[in-house]
C-alpha cells in the first residue's frame, strides 16, 4: 500500500518562514538569505516525510505567500501594473501579494479571498485582455530538481488547470472561452519540462471539481484536459481533487487519461457510494484520501479500514493520502509541552498525520489488521475521551425556543431608535475593533505568563494603553471607539480561554494568508462561560469617553469555524453551546451600559458548503439562527454590529441581512467593492460599512482614493446607511500606516457630509 501527501505546511515547525519574510520586508535580510532559509525549510519537509516512508512527496507545494498566486506568476499572469513598478522579479510577486508604496509607485494588492471553506486566503490571479498566458516560469522544476539534488524523488504539485480559471478574475472583454486553449498548452509544456527533468509524477490539484458543475464546466474540463493530457511521456499525471465529492464529473475523471485521481473520503460525503456503484477503472491509482488533513484529531483505524475493505472489493489499485494538503494543520505534537498526556494522545498534527499514514499502510499488509497491537491500542483510544460532557449545557441547547431567535422590536423601528439615541452624523465613523499589537504590547503578554510581572502591573500597562487608544481616536474624530483590543492574543483563542471546553497549544500554529499565522483553539467538550469576559475592560474605555464605545465579541460561528472541532457531535450543537455563552455576554455588556455591541461573525462563509444545493439544509438553516440567538434579548436601544472578513458574500446576502443585525461592515476594497451591487439588488436593509481601504497591506490610502471609494458606495447604498470604517481590524498593522489612514478616512467622511450639506 503506497502512501501520498498533498501537501506539507510550509512556514516551518516554529515560523521560520514568516520571520524571515518580515525581515525581509524590513529590509534586515537579503533575497539570499530568505531564499536560503527557503531551502533549508523544504529540504527539513521532505526529509521527515522520506523518513515517515511516504512514497509521494509532494515538491513545489512551498511558497513564499500562497500557491495560486504561484501559478499565476508561473503562467505569466502578472497584471502590467506590476510589472511597471520595475522590482525584481521576488519582489514584483510580493507587490501583488501585499501591494506597493515606495520610490517605484504605489499600487494596491491583488484580491485576497477564502481557499474554498477553510480559513486558508488564495491571492485573486486577474487576467486583462492584454495576458499572454503560456509557461514562463521554473518554480516547479526548480523544485523538483532540489528534491532531487538532496536525494529526495517527488511529485511536483501544480495548482490545476480547471480551477486557475475558475478562481481567476477577468478585468476586460475576455472570458475563459477565450484563454482555455492557453492554458491548457502551458499546462501541456509543464508536463513536458517535468518529463525532461526525468520526474515520475505530477500532481496537478483541482478542488473546484467537487463544486456544482454544469454541462458546460464538464466540457470544459473535458476539452482542456483532452489536450493537457495529450502527449505526458513519461511523467504519471495524478488529478487531485478535495473538499467534498466530485458527483458530477466522477465517470468523467475515469474516463480521461490520468494516472491516477485523488479522493477525498473524509468531506467527500458520496466519494465512497461513487466507487462503490461506478466502479474505479483498473488503469488507474485510487489515491484515497483517508487521513484528515484539516483537523487535528487522531484517525479512526477502524472507520479507516471499513472504508478500504469497501474499496478493495472493487478491486481498485490504492494509496491513502492525507485527504487534503496538511497546510491546514499545525505542524507537530513535539513542540506542546504543556497539553496532558490524556488529552494530547488523541491529536495528530501534521508529523504525526505522517506516522499514521506509514501505520494505516503497515496494518493493511497484514493478514488480519483488526488483530494488530495498534488496531487494538487505536480502538481504545477512540473510547477514552475524559472531561467532555456536561449536562446541563446539553439541557440547556435542548431548551432553547424559537422565540430565542427573535428580536423585537423589528429592525426598521429599531433603526428609528437608534438613530435618536446615539444622534451620529452622517456616515459615522468607526474601526472594526483591534489596534496595533506592537512589540510593548507582546512583550507584555510574555512577561505575564513568564511571572515576571503581576497580574495587578499587567492590568494596569492594559488600561494605559486602553486610555491612550481612546485619546487617539478622540483625536483623529471617530464617532463610535473602541477598546483596542490589547489585551486579546487572537479574537478566538481569547474567548476560548476563558470558555469552558476548550483546550490551547502553545506552537501549533497554521498559516491563514502570508505571514499571518494563527493558531486555533481546540473544542475538546460542552462549552459554557463560567464568568465574564470582556465586560471590565470595555466598561472602563467607556468611562474615558462621552462617545459610544463598542463592546467587542467574536461570534459563536466564527469562534466554531477558526478552532478545530469536535467530531463526536455536530457542528450545529457546538455552535448553539457557544451562542449560548456569548449570549450571556452580550446581556451583561447591556447591562454594565455597553450601547453599542459588535459580535463578529467574520467566517460565516467560511464553512458554507462548497455546493449550493447544501447551503440551507447542511449550514445556513442553523448558523443563521445562531447569530441571533446571541442578540435576541438586547434592548432596542442597544445597536449590534457585525463585522466579515475576505470572502464572498454576495450569494448569501439574503441570509446575510437575515442575521438581523443593526449594522453589518463587511470586507470591500480589496475586491473592488463588488459586493455592492448585490447589496442594492436585494435591497439590503442593515446599515452597512464596506471597508474604505484595505489593512492588509501596508500602503497608507489617501483622502481622495477613499472619498472616491465613497461616491462609489453611494451609487448603491442610501446616505442614512452608510458607515465608513477600514476593511479590518488593525491588530496587524504597524502604528505609522494607522494614524495616517484614519486620518484619512475621517476626512473623508467630513468631506461626503459637505457635499450633502450643500
Amino acid at each position: 500500500m503506497k502512501t501520498s501527501v498533498i501537501g506539507y505546511p510550509r512556514i516551518g515547525k516554529l515560523r521560520e518562514l514568516k520571520f524571515a519574510e518580515e525581515k525581509y520586508f524590513r529590509g534586515e535580510l537579503t533575497e539570499r538569505e530568505l531564499r536560503d532559509t527557503a531551502e533549508a525549510l523544504r529540504v527539513e519537509h521532505w526529509r521527515t516525510q522520506d523518513a515517515a516512508d511516504i512514497d509521494l512527496i509532494p515538491s513545489n507545494d512551498f511558497s513564499f505567500y500562497d500557491t495560486t498566486l504561484d501559478a499565476a506568476e508561473l503562467l505569466n499572469i502578472v497584471p502590467a501594473r506590476y510589472r511597471e513598478l520595475g522590482l525584481s522579479p521576488l519582489d514584483t510577486y510580493f507587490a501583488m501579494a501585499r501591494g506597493y508604496q515606495g520610490p517605484a509607485g504605489d499600487v494596491k494588492a491583488l484580491a485576497m479571498k477564502k481557499w474554498f471553506n477553510t480559513n486558508y486566503h488564495y491571492t485573486v490571479p486577474e487576467i486583462d485582455d492584454d495576458t499572454q498566458i503560456k509557461l514562463v516560469g521554473t518554480k516547479p522544476f526548480d523544485e523538483y530538481a532540489e528534491a532531487r539534488s538532496y536525494g529526495f524523488e517527488t511529485k511536483s504539485v501544480v495548482l490545476g488547470p480547471i480551477t486557475l480559471l475558475k478562481l481567476a478574475r477577468f478585468t476586460g472583454t475576455k472570458t475563459i472561452a477565450d484563454v482555455e486553449a492557453d492554458v491548457a498548452q502551458a499546462y501541456a509544456d509543464i508536463i513536458a519540462h517535468l518529463g525532461h527533468l526525468g520526474a515520475p509524477w505530477v500532481q496537478l490539484d483541482e478542488p473546484w471539481l467537487v463544486r456544482d458543475l454544469d454541462a458546460d464546466d464538464l466540457a470544459l474540463v473535458r476539452r482542456v484536459f483532452e489536450r493537457v493530457l495529450a502527449n505526458t511521456g513519461s511523467v504519471k499525471v495524478l488529478v487531485q481533487t478535495y473538499f467534498g465529492d466530485v458527483r458530477d464529473c466522477y465517470d468523467l475523471l475515469a474516463e480521461l487519461p490520468f494516472d491516477a485521481i485523488g479522493l477525498d473520503f473524509i468531506e467527500g460525503t458520496r466519494t465512497l457510494d461513487l466507487v462503490r456503484t461506478h466502479g474505479f477503472p483498473k488503469d488507474k491509482l485510487l489515491v484515497a484520501g483517508l487521513v484528515n488533513g484539516k483537523n487535528i484529531w487522531r484517525n479512526h483505524f477502524g472507520k479507516t479500514l471499513d472504508v478500504v475493505d469497501e474499496l478493495r472489493k472493487t478491486g481498485a489499485e490504492m494509496a491513502l493520502s492525507t485527504s487534503c494538503s496538511l497546510l491546514h494543520v499545525p505542524y507537530t505534537l513535539a513542540n506542546e509541552t504543556k497539553l496532558k498526556p490524556e488529552y494530547a494522545e488523541h491529536f495528530a498534527f501534521a508529523v504525526e498525520k505522517l506516522g499514521e499514514l506509514h501505520e494505516l499502510a503497515t496494518l493493511l499488509e497484514e493478514d488480519d489488521p483488526r488483530a494488530s497491537q495498534a488496531f487494538v491500542a487505536n480502538a481504545q483510544l477512540m473510547g477514552a475521551r475524559p472531561d467532555k460532557d456536561d449536562a446541563a449545557v446539553q439541557a440547556r441547547v435542548a431548551a432553547i425556543t424559537d422565540d430565542e431567535y427573535t428580536r423585537l422590536p423589528a429592525r426598521p423601528e429599531r433603526e428609528r431608535i437608534q438613530k435618536d439615541e446615539f444622534k451620529l452624523p452622517l456616515f459615522p465613523t468607526t474601526t472594526i475593533g483591534s489596534f496595533p499589537q506592537t512589540r510593548d504590547v507582546r512583550a507584555e503578554r510574555r512577561a505575564l505568563k513568564r511571572g515576571e510581572v503581576t497580574r495587578d502591573e499587567y492590568e494596569q500597562f492594559m488600561r494605559d494603553k486602553i486610555a491612550a487608544c481612546v485619546k487617539l481616536q478622540e483625536q483623529i474624530g471617530l464617532d463610535v471607539l473602541v477598546h483596542g483590543e490589547f489585551e486579546r492574543n487572537d479574537m478566538v483563542e481569547y474567548f476560548g480561554e476563558q470558555l469552558n471546553g476548550f483546550l490551547f497549544t502553545e506552537k501549533a500554529w497554521v498559516q491563514s494568508y502570508g505571514t499571518r499565522c494563527v493558531k486555533p483553539p481546540i473544542v475538546w467538550g460542552d462549552v459554557s462561560r463560567p464568568h465574564t469576559m470582556t465586560v471590565k475592560w470595555s466598561t472602563y474605555a467607556q468611562s474615558l469617553t462621552k462617545k459610544p464605545m463598542k463592546g467587542m465579541l467574536t461570534g459563536p460561528v466564527t469562534i466554531l469555524n477558526w478552532s478545530f472541532p469536535r467530531e463526536d457531535i455536530s457542528r450545529e450543537e457546538s455552535t448553539k453551546q457557544i451562542a449560548l455563552a456569548i449570549r450571556d455576554e452580550v446581556l451583561d455588556l447591556e447591562a454594565a451600559g455597553i450601547r453599542v455591541i459588535q459580535v463578529d461573525e467574520a467566517a460565516l462563509r467560511e464553512k458554507l458548503p462548497l455546493r449550493k444545493s447544501d447551503w440551507f439544509s447542511e449550514y445556513l438553516d442553523w448558523a443563521i439562527p445562531a447569530f441571533r440567538l446571541v442578540h435576541s434579548a438586547c434592548k432596542p436601544t442597544t445597536q449590534v454590529h457585525t463585522h466579515m472578513c475576505y470572502s464572498e458574500f454576495t450569494d448569501i446576502i439574503k441570509a446575510i441581512d437575515a442575521m438581523d443585525a443593526d449594522v453589518i461592515t463587511f470586507e470591500a476594497s480589496r475586491s473592488d467593492l463588488l459586493i455592492l451591487d448585490s447589496l442594492a439588488e436585494n435591497h439590503f436593509e442593515t446599515e452597512v460599512g464596506p471597508g474604505v481601504y484595505d489593512i492588509h497591506s501596508p500602503r497608507v490610502p489617501s483622502t481622495e482614493e477613499i472619498v472616491d471609494a465613497l461616491h462609489k458606495m453611494l451609487a448603491k447604498v442610501k446616505p442614512e446607511k452608510l458607515w465608513v470604517n477600514p476593511d479590518c481590524g488593525l491588530k496587524t498593522r504597524g502604528e505609522a500606516e494607522v494614524l495616517p489612514s484614519l486620518e484619512h478616512m475621517v476626512a473623508a467622511a467630513r468631506q461626503l457630509r459637505e457635499e450633502h450639506q450643500a
